[in-house]
């Protein structure tokens, strides 16, 4: 999932200077599984700008919406009947979310109310941590299920570093040391032979800017 979280409100009063009407516009999906979108979200952003307006003195008329999905334009079509009254569009969705919304409507403005953080997954109650960079060319099958390039600090294909102690990052003591992990993995199940072959440098011209993936028995003819 994508993990995001909600901008410091002084940095999303500063995007909005001087708008009155807005659509504040949420996603189901992956921000709100990770508590940045969610209704509760939406609404609470909602009566935090209005307060702040009524503190200054300065009227906002806001509006809500929320989204199945924000990346996907059949999705954010829904909108077109909102966004009439609408000077700016707030969306709390992640980046790709933000830039659908504006391709979708060029002729409004759209803000992101998120930072858009990383791919993870929740670890524990209020907790998200990342466990993949979408590198392209995924080698899980040659380390446990355990992706050096995101948990390790480092990012080495073959480690661990000399830095690693008793099974902690250098970085810091509270950070696993991904591989220790993929060897303690690896041993359990009878596989450290996976670690004899050195591991060539990434290479990431695979990650083609910007990425695009073209499935041809999908495409519409």
């Amino acid at each position: 999932m994508i993990v995001a979280e909600l901008k410091p409100f002084s940095e999303i009063e500063e995007m909005i200077k001087g708008k009155q009407h807005l659509l504040l516009v949420g996603c189901a999906t992956c921000t709100a599984i990770c508590f940045a979108s969610g209704n509760r979200e939406v609404s609470l952003l909602d009566s935090q700008l209005k307060l702040k307006s009524l503190m200054k003195s300065k009227e906002v008329f806001t509006s809500e919406r929320m989204l199945k999905r924000s990346c996907e334009h059949e999705f954010v079509e829904e909108l077109g009947s909102f966004i009439e009254k609408s000077e700016a569009i707030l969306s709390l969705s992640c980046g790709v979310g933000v830039q659908t919304i504006a391709d979708c409507f060029p002729e409004i403005e759209v803000y992101p109310a998120l930072n858009t953080l990383f791919i993870g997954r929740p670890d524990e109650s209020g907790v998200w941590k990342e466990y993949c960079q979408a590198c392209t060319d995924c080698l899980l099958h040659l380390t446990a299920g355990i992706c050096p390039i995101a948990r390790c600090a480092k990012g080495l294909l073959n480690g661990p570093c000399g830095g690693s102690q008793e099974g902690k990052c250098e970085v810091s003591p509270d950070i696993p040391c991904a591989w220790q992990l993929i060897y303690d993995r690896l041993e359990t199940r009878g596989e450290l032979h996976l670690l004899d072959e050195i591991k060539k440098p990434k290479d990431w011209s695979k990650k083609n800017l910007p990425g695009r993936v073209i499935r041809e028995d999908l495409l519409l003819r």
